[in-house]
């Protein structure tokens, strides 16, 4: 990743007031980048958004990317030379509950992004975030690699199946012509951990938010298995991709595949007994023995081809990732001043890297 490449650059990024989207929100506008965002209003109370006044750096467009006129506008508005869409309805049991909603975001949400970089003559290089849940899941024990079979069990990993259907057939029909110079990639990422996050059902979340209120966290599949990862890890082969695709779009349009060491694949008890002890104060939890719609037990990611064409590969071990975590949610905790904090989590993920080059 080159630093020195975002100044001044217009980018579009979508989902900006999520917990991903408000992360990479910051890291651009600390690498001196023109940042508009298009999303809905933060989805959850508190956010990650309005603890870190992300808003403060960017211009913030609230809006619907199921709606194509509100896209264009944005796009019009913006004018972006890189686009990273996020946006999406990213909750596996939400999805079971609105399987519409979560068809009309991330499919034709999606759709439309695409749509508007076919039309806007601006766009050099386009991200596309799906997900690692896009494979179709036989929870056999090697990693995917990125030209496995899409599919999807449950609503919200079948719609990101979809997305990447789509993605591919856009780039195929209307990006591959010499005259195209918008070069089109899309992104899988495993679990996705960090300070910041509210989202309900997500393990992170439920449980910093139990133990900060000194109550016992109820965990329904303390035997899953997942990749888990920073959310710094991925947002730098984010935007590691974007700048690969400016200089090659040809080689680098494809799919890509951001995951974890293998080592770090681990189950969701010993990650709720990792933090509890990092957090301390007497922080537990329990076996939540309800009936539960389908979630994936084991999915892991074949990272090789980003590790050899983009020189990528995680920074921080789990450990470190939780113990960052549990110190944002102190912070938080003690009120500090949370676009500070993050901000100096993104400085020292950025020095780290410095140290490993």
């Amino acid at each position: 990743m080159n630093a020195t490449f975002w100044a001044g650059k217009n980018v579009l990024l979508t989902g900006h007031t999520g917990f991903k989207g408000s992360w990479l929100s910051l890291w651009l506008q600390q690498l001196g980048a023109n940042v508009t965002g298009l999303a809905l209003d933060p989805p959850t109370n508190p956010s990650l958004f309005e603890a870190a006044k992300v808003a403060e750096g960017m211009t913030s467009i609230i809006g619907d990317i199921r709606d194509l006129a509100t896209v264009k506008k944005a796009f019009s508005r913006c004018k972006p030379e890189i686009v990273i869409h996020m946006a999406a309805q990213s909750l596996v049991l939400h999805s079971y509950e609105n399987p519409v909603e979560t068809y009309e975001t991330n499919l034709m949400g999606t759709v439309h992004i695409l749509e508007a970089c076919r039309q806007f003559d601006s766009v050099n290089s386009a991200v596309m975030i799906t997900t690692d849940k896009c494979y179709e899941n036989k929870e056999w024990l090697w990693p995917y690699r990125e030209n496995e079979a899409m599919g999807g069990h449950d609503p919200y990993s079948s719609s990101k199946g979809c997305c990447e259907l789509v993605i591919s057939a856009y780039r195929s029909s209307f990006f591959s012509d010499e005259r195209q110079n918008t070069a089109i990639a899309s992104a899988r990422a495993g679990n996705v951990i960090g300070g910041g996050d509210w989202a309900d059902n997500r393990l992170i979340p439920d449980f910093m938010q139990c133990i900060m209120k000194g109550e016992r966290v109820t965990i329904r599949s303390p035997n899953s298995i997942r990749p888990w990862q920073h959310v710094l890890e991925p947002l730098r082969g984010y935007l590691t991709l974007a700048e690969k695709l400016w200089e090659n779009g040809e080689k680098y349009s494809d799919g890509w595949n951001f995951g974890p060491n293998q080592s770090d694949a681990r189950e969701v008890q010993w990650i709720v007994n990792h933090i509890a002890k990092l957090w301390g104060q007497g922080a537990s939890w329990q076996l939540d023995t309800e009936t539960h719609p389908h979630e994936a037990a084991y999915l892991k990611l074949d990272c090789s081809r980003a590790h050899t064409l983009l020189a990528w590969e995680p920074h921080i071990s789990l450990p470190t990732t939780l113990e960052w975590i549990v110190e944002w949610y102190k912070q938080y905790q003690q009120k500090s001043d949370m676009r500070k904090v993050s901000m100096q989590e993104i400085a020292r993920y950025q020095a780290l890297g410095k140290m490993k080059e």
